[in-house]
């Protein structure tokens, strides 16, 4: 296939296998929340009647890996642009839309492919699919989610032109998100105005929906987390084509 939304997609993929260090690292930081914060807090979250914490916290870890690797997909627009690849791209008689969309996809794909490592390697710490066809529903909450992020790291990437002010602004943006979206706690209890808050994070409806398909237990609903995901990856998704078509090589 000559199409450049598959060329730039299977490029992605490419180079994030190529990476073996990438791969190998991109697994510590998730491994060591579930596996310091599942046994550490599993026997407090027990007591206090919440259940088995490793099933409430491994789809929280996933969309997590997700979260980070979809995001940080948008330094490779920076990379490119310092070393000239991104200028040859650009410069093609292809538009900056397809471009964007190959991108955007591949970069999804390397985030699943993360999150689908993650639910592997958190089925041998003690996790539990409850209901294994359900599963294939968290694949779809995975991919939305991991194209949403990949926008929105590209979306920001095209209009900086540093690694270091990128990585401030992702690391200012993610932790938020992350410990605002109920991956590590439930969001079914919390105050009024904290509450309001996850319902205003988008990686929230992505956390409930792979966990409600992987353990049975959805907070938000599923057609609220499906419905408001498509929504915003949709309005995120158009922004970040839009921003990434003005960019200046």
């Amino acid at each position: 296939m000559n199409s450049p939304v598959y060329i730039m997609w299977l490029r992605q993929i490419k180079r994030y296998w190529r990476s073996k260090a990438r791969v190998i690292g991109s697994l510590a930081q998730p491994l060591l929340f579930l596996v310091a914060l599942g046994f550490g807090f599993g026997p407090i979250f027990e007591k206090a009647g919440g259940g088995n914490y490793i099933e409430f916290l491994a789809p929280g870890i996933i969309a997590m890996s997700i979260l980070f690797t979809a995001m940080f997909n948008g330094i490779e627009v920076i990379w490119d642009r310092q070393f000239g690849f991104l200028k040859e791209t650009l410069v093609a008689p292809v538009s900056r839309y397809k471009i964007m969309l190959g991108r955007t996809l591949g970069g999804a794909t390397v985030a699943m492919i993360q999150g689908f490592l993650v639910l592997i390697i958190s089925l041998f710490i003690g996790f539990r699919i409850s209901n294994i066809p359900l599963m294939f529903v968290s694949f779809i909450f995975m991919f939305i989610t991991a194209i949403l992020f990949t926008a929105l790291g590209t979306a920001i990437a095209s209009k900086l032109e540093d690694m270091q002010g990128f990585q401030l602004i992702m690391n200012f943006i993610i932790m938020p998100l992350f410990f605002l979206s109920g991956a590590l706690f439930p969001i079914d209890s919390l105050p009024g105005a904290l509450a309001f808050v996850t319902k205003l994070n988008p990686l929230s409806y992505g956390v409930d929906g792979i966990r409600g398909a992987l353990i049975g237990t959805f907070h938000l609903g599923i057609f609220n987390d499906f419905l408001i995901l498509i929504i915003i990856t949709g309005i995120i998704t158009l922004i970040g084509t839009y921003l990434f078509s003005k960019v200046e090589v």
